[in-house]
């Protein structure tokens, strides 16, 4: 996952809110959204090298979230970042008690950010701040490949647009929306590019909210919406090499266990 935006108790009608591209190599081997076999109350999409997810939630409305950050290099046999999505959602542990463990244990993975929800409290956490655990306040909060909140083109472009769509005021058409910000192809001026130490050519390939290439770019757009009355919709669309559209996923559901 690359680029992705919650809104956390903040957006009129929902509880939360998440919009998420996901870029990767197409190559890599990767399993659609679904309920899975091993674990039938976790939801979402699965990294089928490694084993485990960018994205993922439960029936409960714990979600988790996982992105790379350009730095950290832990040696051989490092674990793979992927599975902390797993391992919180196979669990029940409260989101920051959960990313506080994780701290203790950073080391053991490359550089990563992830966002943890419990279903009450929202956590961010990443190996490669220099602090502990977050818990966030209500608000609205964008991640890439850097830390929180970082002011990347793509990441203010995203966040303008949400700003937007939740000021029209659609519901009925919100995640057609958001799929469709997400869809995005505006590349920012050069003089705007981050230098995160992989070229310049490579940054104005990245810049974009939705990355179009044959051998890497983004390879699904999701949007999770939780209401005030606990029903989540959780929308996946998946994307080929030719950046055309592969398939889709779409559940709804009410939460098995609402917060109080």
């Amino acid at each position: 996952m690359c680029l992705l935006l919650v809104a956390h108790d903040c957006c009129p009608g929902y509880r939360l809110v998440v919009a998420a591209n996901r870029d990767e190599f197409h190559d890599r081997p990767t399993a659609p959204a679904a309920a899975w076999d091993d674990h039938p109350h976790i939801i979402g999409g699965r990294d089928l090298e490694a084993g485990g997810s960018w994205l993922a939630l439960d029936h409960r409305g714990r979600f988790a979230t996982i992105t790379n950050v350009r730095s950290g290099h832990p040696g051989p046999g490092a674990r793979s970042r992927g599975l902390i999505v797993n391992d919180f959602l196979d669990g029940t542990t409260a989101a920051a008690d959960y990313a506080a463990t994780l701290a203790g244990d950073a080391d053991a993975y490359a550089g990563f950010n992830v966002l943890l929800h419990d279903g009450r409290e929202l956590c961010w956490y990443s190996n490669q701040s220099g602090e502990g655990p977050r818990s966030l306040a209500r608000g609205i909060y964008t991640l890439s490949n850097a830390l929180l909140d970082t002011a990347w083109p793509k990441s203010e472009r995203l966040r303008a647009g949400f700003g937007e769509i939740v000021d029209a005021g659609d519901r009925d058409h919100m995640i057609a929306q958001l799929l469709t910000l997400l869809r995005d192809e505006h590349r920012p001026p050069d003089g705007a590019l981050p230098d995160t130490g992989i070229g310049h050519a490579m940054e104005r390939v990245l810049s974009t909210i939705f990355i179009a290439g044959s051998g890497y770019g983004t390879r699904c757009s999701t949007v999770i919406l939780i209401d005030e009355q606990d029903r989540l919709t959780f929308h996946e669309r998946r994307y080929d090499a030719h950046a055309s559209v592969s398939g889709e996923t779409r559940l709804a559901f009410e939460l098995h266990a609402a917060p109080a």
